[in-house]
Formats: structure tokens, C-alpha cells, sequence
């Protein structure tokens, strides 16, 4: 009896321990990549990677319907919109880690250190060469789009993107409301067309002389280079340029991918080093050269498709939680502005 009895002692230290080496991800990011990513922190660790993909909202309902008894270790998605409101329903906790701390600087963190950052997406202007000089395009800013010059020349996302919430949350967090709302109505009249499709379609739009130059992240660029969009979208990312919007001034909108660790994280300790691993070089040059978005670490280079065009550009540091916290105000201006 004795022997049966420390049999089961057994059996329960090592299920315990088995669950313990494990965590949860919740992702809304649909890139392949990144289950290379997962495999990879499996390997180095030993801890198992369980994934629970959906949109933002769905897995935000699902964070809600299962409460204080949620699985969920870490909420893995793009841009600071998106982190910021799950901070704000109080789906997140304090990241502690001084390697984290350490690597991501406070502008890419958020509030309280309840989420950060691990890899960065520029959003500027595509320009057809063709279609637009050298001359034309030179020191130009996010704001110069709302110039008369420009009626009929632009596309751009609609007001729906999260992309484009966040960058009117810069503009607001610098410029202001009024300034911004006017800029947004200007801007509004300047569109070649009814905003439709996503950041591709507006550089393949710029391309194919439907208008002569787009809004659009600079990583959907490296993914038509990389031919993996198919034949159509490299060649026509070959006939665009990039310009980095307000090189004289504040700099470059820049937005994120990143994660934080849940509130009732079981796994808490695993979902820091899970953290810690995605700012690892390793980690970081696989993210670079897969979605082709910028890095954390200053010791790895953007992918050659993407550092073609310039990895020293000045960068706006207005703080990633203000995309957050203005997106409301965001929201509603972009609709009195008619941006749909």
C-alpha cells in the first residue's frame, strides 16, 4: 500500500511539473513564421508552446468568458492600438524582467511595463518614380499630404485599419486635435479613390498608375520583393520607392508588434522567458528576415530586401502607449473627417 501510495505522489509531482512546463500564447499575428519562432523556444528551453490564435476581439471575448481560471499566458499581436486596449480591460500585469527592461526602450513600452515591444513597422510614403520627382517627394511630411497638390493622388487604407488609427494618434499626440482633424479632411480630398484593400493594394495601386503615391508599412514591401506574393507583386514592388516621411522634424511614424504576459498567467515565469526569447538576436533576426519588419536589438540588421532603402532614418519617438490612449479620439475624427 505504501508503494501504491508514492506511486501516485509520483505520478502527481511529474503531471504538475509537466503542465508547469508549458505555456499558453493567444495570438491574433497569422504569420507562418512564427511557429518556427515557437518550435525554436522549444527547443532551447524545453517548454512546451501551446497556441490559441483568433482575431484581437474574439480572443479578447474569450479572455472575458473564461475569467480568473483562464489558460492564457501571453497575448502575442501587432501594432499598440490593439495592446492597449487589452491594458485597458485589465488583461495584462507588470513585466517583470530586467533583461526586458533593459533591451526595449521606455517609448516602445507600455504603461506600467504591462506590454513592449518586439519588432518595429515604419508606415511612410510609397512613390511611383514615374509619377512623381525626386524633387516632388524631397523633405516631405505626413502633413504636407493634405496639400491641394496632391488632389487625386493618393490611397490609403480605411478608417477601420488599425494602422491608420495609430498614426492619426501620433498626429494628434503632436499636432493636436484641430490640427489634425483639419489635416484629415484635406487629406480625405486628396484620395485617387474609395479606400479598399489592404497596405499591398495600395502599393500596387501606386504601381500600376492608379495613383502616384500610397501610406503603407514598409514590411508588406519586403513581402512582395521576397516573391512570395507571387510574380504580379514583385514586379510590382520593383517599380515603387519608400520616402520616410518628416526626416526634418520629429521623424518616421513608427508602430509595433509585441506581447505582454496575461493577468492570470499560470505559467507566469514561462511566458517572461517566452518574452525574453522573441529579444533574443536569434529571435530577432528570424522575425527580420520572415516578416520583414524592423528590430528591437541594435545589433541585428533589417532584411537586405528592406535595408535597401535606408535603415538610418529618424525615428519619431512619441511614446507607442499614445496610439493607445488616443485611438478613441482617433476614431471619431477620422469619421467627422469622412475617412471610411
Amino acid at each position: 500500500m505504501k508503494n501504491v501510495f508514492q506511486n501516485i505522489l509520483i505520478a502527481l509531482f511529474l503531471s504538475h511539473n509537466l503542465f508547469a512546463n508549458e505555456v499558453n500564447i493567444y495570438t491574433s499575428r497569422h504569420y507562418d513564421a512564427d511557429d518556427i519562432l515557437y518550435d525554436e523556444f522549444t527547443k532551447e528551453t524545453g517548454i512546451k508552446v501551446n497556441i490559441i490564435s483568433g482575431s484581437g476581439s474574439a480572443l479578447m471575448e474569450r479572455l472575458k468568458a473564461e475569467g480568473q481560471n483562464s489558460p492564457g499566458d501571453v497575448f502575442f499581436t501587432v501594432d499598440a492600438g490593439n495592446l492597449s486596449k487589452f491594458q485597458n480591460e485589465g488583461f495584462f500585469q507588470t513585466i517583470e524582467s530586467e533583461k526586458i527592461i533593459n533591451v526595449v526602450p521606455k517609448e516602445l513600452r507600455g504603461p506600467n511595463d504591462e506590454w513592449i515591444s518586439i519588432a518595429k513597422r515604419a508606415r511612410v510614403i510609397f512613390y511611383n518614380p514615374e509619377n512623381v520627382s525626386e524633387d516632388e517627394i524631397k523633405n516631405i511630411s505626413y502633413e504636407d499630404l493634405s496639400d491641394s497638390k496632391w488632389k487625386g493622388r493618393i490611397v490609403i487604407r480605411s478608417s477601420s485599419n488599425m494602422y491608420n488609427q495609430s498614426l492619426v494618434a501620433s498626429l494628434i499626440s503632436n499636432n493636436g486635435i484641430e490640427a489634425t482633424e483639419k489635416w484629415a479632411k484635406e487629406l480625405v480630398s486628396n484620395f485617387a479613390r474609395k479606400p479598399q484593400g489592404n497596405d499591398r493594394s495600395q502599393i500596387l495601386a501606386v504601381a500600376n498608375g492608379e495613383a502616384d503615391i500610397a501610406i503603407a508599412n514598409t514590411y508588406y514591401l519586403g513581402y512582395m520583393l521576397s516573391g512570395r506574393g507571387g510574380e504580379e507583386q514583385e514586379m510590382a514592388g520593383n517599380k515603387v520607392k519608400i520616402y520616410f516621411p518628416n526626416q526634418d522634424n520629429r521623424g518616421t511614424h513608427v508602430n509595433i508588434s509585441g506581447g505582454g504576459v496575461l493577468k492570470n498567467a499560470p505559467n507566469k515565469a514561462n511566458a517572461v522567458k517566452f518574452l525574453e526569447f522573441l529579444l533574443t538576436e536569434k529571435a530577432q533576426t528570424h522575425i527580420v528576415n520572415n516578416t520583414f519588419e524592423y528590430p528591437i536589438l541594435d545589433t541585428v540588421m533589417p532584411n537586405p530586401l528592406i535595408a535597401q532603402f535606408g535603415t538610418d532614418f529618424k525615428i519619431d519617438s512619441t511614446s507607442v502607449a499614445d496610439f493607445g490612449d488616443l485611438n478613441p479620439e482617433a476614431v471619431k475624427l477620422m469619421d467627422r473627417a469622412g475617412w471610411r
